[in-house]
């Protein structure tokens, strides 16, 4: 791992571990913020959890997955969800944000000027192979090689029949 990763990595997970602890300390005001999103996601869950507990699951991702991302174990997965967590909690806090006055304003500007770029961010690290091939580049090559395998052997399949037929044909 490089360098760069190796510090990257913790200072990116550091905000979204904060915000999960924050969140999960205090489920009860999460709820109230989170609202809009948890009180549709609690009825249409097959199984009976409320939106405290929803709002700690929540917060438990924001956690783990930071933990997972600062480490370097499971860092792509980790931050697909820190930017999933990320972006639905971003959405809520800016539409209920007070605009009352021009500093809320500028403070729901700055919020969410910080909750993209933490978003980019986590989608960086998403992506971000650590200088090992992607799937999608494995994948392309695996097709590639099986094509190239398939002709060569069509050919000496092709080459084969061909003997074969002189071989009886005598021509």
């Amino acid at each position: 791992m490089s360098i760069v990763r190796a510090l990257a990595r913790p200072m990116l997970a550091s905000s979204f571990v904060l915000a999960g602890v924050d969140r999960l300390r205090h489920a009860d005001q999460t709820v109230a913020q989170l609202a809009p999103v948890l009180s549709p996601l609690s009825a249409a869950l097959p199984v009976e959890a409320s939106e405290k507990t929803l709002a700690r699951l929540l917060a438990g991702t924001q956690i783990g997955a930071g933990l997972l991302l600062a480490t370097g174990n499971l860092a792509r997965p980790a931050a697909v969800a820190l930017a999933l967590t990320a972006g639905l909690t971003t959405v809520v806090e800016f539409r209920n944000a007070d605009t009352s006055t021009k500093e809320n304003r500028a403070h729901r500007r700055n919020q969410l000027s910080k909750n993209i770029s933490l978003i980019g961010g986590a989608l960086l690290a998403a992506v971000d192979t650590a200088g090992r091939p992607g799937l999608a580049w494995r994948a392309e090559k695996l097709i590639k090689t099986g094509k190239k395998s398939t002709k060569k052997q069509l050919k000496n399949a092709d080459k084969g029949v061909r003997a074969l037929a002189h071989d009886v044909t005598g021509q």
